[in-house]
């Protein structure tokens, strides 16, 4: 028996702060999503539009609407050329060449102000196509390191875009004969990827929403935890720091005494 130390009581005494750190912090970390959602309320345009499910795979439906932009882009650029050189061929009292390789018949070549809208919405697609075709790329490389802040200048240009080539679609679909071969695949095509564009625009959104979100309650976690790891500092400094009592577990013993 050990006469000479006295271990100190812990009937009836209040449970130590460090009996539960664990448990709560583990706690925490499972329910801060919960929790967090609970307790703010979240705008609707702050919400993911598209969840995954069996038919839908946000993270790989984003990643292939970032390609698929990359091919409209450059789809665009190419078209916008094209359209703006017919335009400049076939326009009343111009000498041009060429009557062998392409019929200009389908180009429109009626009121002078219908053709001038038509060469600046071929100009200003022309401009888009080669902001898209910049931005998809830098999507691309963010959705692969899951870098949610570097996709939003796609989202916003490619909204611009998609909403300007809807107008200009609508345009080009009313004033052109849609008699000839060319103009009727342009509509068909257009209306085929303005219809993806708008489904993989939601799809980007709803995981930079997620990404977002996910960000949040992660710095949240740090944040308590760290709060968690202070408060565990400063009590065991405070603890350490108090002086020596008779009931502390220092032998009394006489020293060079031995039991």
């Amino acid at each position: 028996m050990n006469y000479g130390h006295k271990t100190p009581s812990t009937y009836r005494s209040n449970p130590s702060v460090y009996s539960h750190g664990t448990g709560r912090s583990s706690s925490n970390l499972h329910s801060i999503k919960s929790r967090s959602l609970k307790s703010v309320r979240i705008p609707w345009y702050q919400k993911p539009i598209l969840h995954n499910n069996e038919h839908i795979d946000i993270q790989k439906g984003a990643l292939l609407t970032g390609l698929f932009a990359i091919c409209v882009a450059i789809f665009t650029i190419g078209t916008s050329i094209f359209d703006v050189y017919c335009l400049a061929m076939a326009a009343p009292g111009s000498t041009h060449y060429g009557y062998y390789v392409i019929s200009y018949e389908f180009v429109y070549v009626g009121s002078v102000h219908v053709r001038n809208a038509l060469v600046i919405f071929a100009l200003f697609s022309l401009i888009g196509g080669i902001v898209v075709l910049v931005t998809s790329v830098l999507l691309v490389v963010a959705l692969r390191k899951e870098y949610e802040q570097k996709t939003k200048p796609w989202l916003w240009t490619y909204a611009v875009f998609i909403s300007f080539r809807l107008l200009a679609f609508l345009f080009f679909a009313i004033v052109n004969d849609l008699i000839f071969a060319y103009n009727i695949l342009m509509v068909l095509t257009w209306l085929a990827i303005i219809a993806a564009s708008v489904y993989g625009w939601l799809l980007v959104y709803s995981l930079y929403i997620e990404l977002t979100n996910l960000t949040r309650l992660e710095d949240l976690a740090h944040l308590r935890m760290g709060t968690m790891q202070s408060l565990h500092a400063s009590t065991t400094q405070s603890l350490t720091s108090r002086p020596t009592t008779p009931h502390s577990t220092i032998s009394t013993m006489p020293v060079g005494k031995e039991v």
